[in-house]
């Protein structure tokens, strides 16, 4: 039975899995084996370079014969005989043999006397003392190492930034909104000065333990994924002191040539999206190159019979495998399926096609697919191109996938129609076979499995309240009115999960069976890992309606975080909402820099800061600018025609 921890508890989050310390080798045994090794090394090269030269020279008694390539570089000025069969091999003979026979020897004096000099610096090298030679060895290592940073670093083509709008300012009239929005501002420093204090460089933070937290979607490495995932909200926050320092860890830390094995899902939204948003709200070129870099090391997950990618990838060799858990091998909606935002910024700012058509595969491919009830399956085989089981649900694994249908047309200024299209088909059939009403009144999305609809809803799936605001303008016959009504509806219930725990903070599922309804039942649904998805919604609904309820939740929310997750390490999560002592998990997820503390700073700041006609939030909550068709800089760009 596989071990809850590494089950992704959706496929917008995968829960954190708590490792012990790595061993490490002993360092003082690693540097005798290594200045032992590369000595070796250089003795046997001479050695075989010596007695080789003598055996692969040419025999002056036969035809000679030079392999392309190699005379390229000995004898340059030889020329392939005419007529012959073979342009890649050099025959040598006729009335000229006298003059490469004087060729042959000139080439044999030659290699002595490089095999004599090579000896002689090896002699100088053993007289030299054991710290000599260290030192020698890590000035070639610094080279090396510098020679692979400035290639790296080698800036992109220029592409003209889309016109910015919004990236300052938001600051609220109302004296009282502003002492809120300052409070959540002190809470970001909160979370942020003690992961900079005791997690710097590691994934995330254990506030209570205070020290770095690893999870196995980000493999064994240290990628500093709180940083990456934290940058744009310090910027929007006017946090620049610590918005540096997050660079500057960037530039001189993050390295992506690790072999290890990551989640391509999630490294697309937390690092790529932060990292692009990070470049274009800064501008500053290092995020578009770290960003680039990485999107590199993604591609291989794609090398499936089908194009649909791999769960995971090894970002050193390119190896890719799929969660053991999922359908039998199945790569999951959520994951494959919310690329496409980041991808087309990719190809729009390197003009390189090779990421839009990566997602463009996986668009079309799904449209070929007959689909139950009109409902995508969560799961489909990346090897035969079949669905998995019919499981479907706009919470877990499967709720970033219609959310980036909607926002692929929001970034295509509203040009993207096949995105549009599939995204008002794909939200028809959920409202006719999963939206349901409780008897209490409540409007919940349940989820469709094995023939029938369980009447549960996910933490994760009260995104969809925002979704459904979001997408109300321009949807079909008409019907931004109901859908606005829909989202507001879907926000009032996952409030209701919320008012309804001694935390006041909301369980990461709940059922409606029964006299049960919006309240968690199993001990295993019960916990609050600072998710931001109730939050989101609340701020959707406040910039689309300005009714001061989701003001007033939101603050409720931002209080019960600090009270029963503040601690003086940072900020936890808790295993029970119903229980008024809660227990911690120890872990300060780096979503709730990069979402939950976002979320609730926009809520209190003017419409004015990222405004959403210019910016559509990936579903890490990074701002990406609309790519309006009007700018010039897009006319002859292949990702976005």
């Amino acid at each position: 039975m596989t071990t809850p921890a590494l089950l992704p508890l959706s496929g917008r989050r995968i829960p954190p899995l708590n490792l012990g310390p790595p061993s490490f080798p002993h360092h003082r045994a690693t540097l005798r084996l290594s200045e032992k090794f590369i000595l070796l090394l250089i003795l046997s090269a001479f050695i075989t370079l010596c007695f080789g030269a003598f055996f692969f020279l040419p025999d002056s008694s036969k035809h000679k014969r030079f392999d392309l390539g190699l005379e390229d570089v000995l004898i340059p000025h030889v020329e392939a005989g005419k007529g012959a069969k073979n342009p890649g091999v050099f025959l040598i003979h006729g009335p000229d043999e006298h003059r490469h026979r004087e060729e042959e020897e000139r080439l044999r004096n030659k290699i002595r006397a490089d095999h004599e000099k090579a000896l002689e610096e090896a002699k100088e090298k053993l007289k030299k003392s054991r710290e000599e030679i260290r030192a020698e060895i890590q000035t070639e290592k610094n080279k090396v190492v510098q020679e692979m940073k400035t290639k790296e670093n080698k800036p992109l083509p220029p592409v003209p930034i889309p016109n910015l709008v919004g990236i300052n300012g938001g600051d609220p009239e109302d004296n009282d909104v502003r002492k809120k929005r300052e409070k959540i501002k002190e809470m970001m420093k909160h979370a942020w000065d003690n992961y900079r204090m005791y997690g710097w460089g590691h994934n995330e933070l254990r506030p209570i333990a205070k020290k770095g937290h690893s999870t196995n979607i980000f493999g064994s490495s240290q990628m500093g994924a709180t940083i990456v995932d934290a940058l744009d909200t310090l910027y929007i926050m006017g946090l620049h002191d610590e918005f540096r320092d997050g660079q500057k860890w960037i530039e001189d830390n993050l390295d992506f040539s690790v072999n290890s094995e990551v989640s391509v899902f999630e490294v697309n939204i937390r690092f790529i999206g932060g990292l692009l948003a990070a470049y274009y709200l800064s501008g500053e070129e290092i995020f578009k190159i770290k960003a680039v870099q990485l999107a590199e090391k993604l591609l291989p997950a794609f090398n499936t019979p089908t194009g649909i990618p791999w769960a995971m990838v090894n970002l050193k060799s390119g190896v890719g495998r799929n969660w053991g858990w999922a359908s039998a091998g199945s790569s999951i909606l959520a994951e494959f399926g919310t690329l496409h935002m980041e991808f087309v910024h990719l190809s729009y700012l390197t003009g390189d096609p090779v990421y839009f058509k990566k997602v463009m595969h996986i668009r079309k491919l799904l449209q070929k697919m007959d689909r139950p009830n009109g409902l995508y399956p969560n799961y489909l085989n990346p090897r035969t191109g079949r669905w998995g089981q019919y499981h479907t649900s706009v919470g877990g694994l499967g709720d970033s996938f219609y959310e980036y249908l909607l926002k692929a047309w929001l970034m295509s200024d509203k040009t993207d129609h096949e995105a549009r299209k599939m995204y008002d088909d794909a939200i028809e059939a959920i409202e006719k076979h999963l939206i349901k009403k409780s008897r209490g009144g409540l409007i919940f999305i349940g989820e469709w499995k094995n023939g029938h609809l369980e009447k549960k809803m996910g933490h994760l799936a009260c995104f969809a309240g925002g979704m459904f605001a979001l997408g109300a303008d321009g949807s079909r016959t008409d019907k931004a009115g109901h859908y606005l009504e829909l989202g507001a509806e879907i926000a009032r219930t996952c409030h209701e999960s919320y008012d309804r725990t001694a935390l006041k903070l909301g369980p990461e599922s709940f059922k409606f069976d029964g006299a049960v309804e919006a309240v968690a039942v199993r001990q295993a649904e019960k916990y609050y890992i600072l998710r931001p998805e109730v939050i989101e919604t609340y701020w959707y609904l406040w910039r689309f309606t300005h009714d001061p309820r989701y003001r007033q939740w939101g603050w409720e929310a931002a209080l019960a975080i600090e009270k029963y997750c503040r601690v003086s390490g940072g900020f936890s999560g808790v295993k029970d909402v119903y229980s008024s002592t809660p227990t911690h998990d120890d872990v300060q997820q780096s979503f709730f820099l990069a979402e939950t503390l976002k979320y609730l700073y926009l809520l209190f700041s003017g419409d004015d800061l990222l405004p959403l006609d210019h910016w559509v939030f990936n579903t890490e909550a990074h701002p990406l600018p609309v790519l309006h068709l009007a700018n010039t800089t897009l006319s002859g760009n292949p990702a976005v025609r």
